[in-house]
């Protein structure tokens, strides 16, 4: 779920950003990998439930994690732990690239599609009906139109993740479908 940034630091060589885990930090040691905006991030510091990482600047140059600020939310997700259950798609949390929202289109009440132009060295690792996880948020392909490729959205998720608050233009992460990369 989202959860909110309580501190960007800028230093020479990176970036350390802190993140109000809440509930979500129950367990987490010093060293976890955490998913951020659907980046893996290590866990370099933990105070109650404030985690920090630090991201070095060629992790910034490939996010959007350089222009992150106080305030902001980002989706965070724990790593898989070996005999859970699998309930979504394989996600490893290392972002593929950035894409950028086309549209927003409201169908009906219960389903709000997103379209994403996805660079060219990526489209070609779209699968029909394959996964695409955008900003950590792992969705199952609608539409593929060249380089646009849509997700359909329920309302839970535009509610309890940062998609909800996406507009024409903004960048996203993404993390193309596992399996399919390998396949290619």
């Amino acid at each position: 779920g989202r959860r909110r940034v309580v501190r960007a630091e800028r230093h020479s060589g990176g970036l350390a950003l802190a993140l109000d885990l809440e509930d979500l930090a129950d367990g987490v040691a010093i060293g976890d990998s955490i998913a951020v905006a659907g980046c893996c991030l290590t866990a370099a510091t933990l105070e109650g439930s404030v985690v920090t990482f630090h991201l070095m600047d060629e992790s910034l140059g490939l996010t959007t994690f350089g222009a992150v600020a106080e305030g902001d939310q980002r989706n965070v997700e724990r790593s898989l732990r070996v005999g859970d259950r699998l309930g979504g798609h394989f996600v490893s949390g290392h972002v593929d690239g950035l894409g950028t929202v086309a549209s927003v289109d409201v169908l009906h009440e219960g389903q709000t599609d997103l379209t994403l132009e996805v660079p060219d060295e990526l489209a070609q690792l779209v699968v029909p009906k394959g996964s695409i996880t955008i900003d950590g948020v792992s969705l199952t392909l609608s539409a593929i139109d060249g380089s646009r490729t849509t997700v359909s959205l329920i309302p839970h998720t535009l509610e309890v993740t940062t998609l909800g608050t996406l507009g024409v233009g903004d960048p996203v992460h993404l993390e193309m479908d596992m399996i399919g990369k390998w396949v290619r």
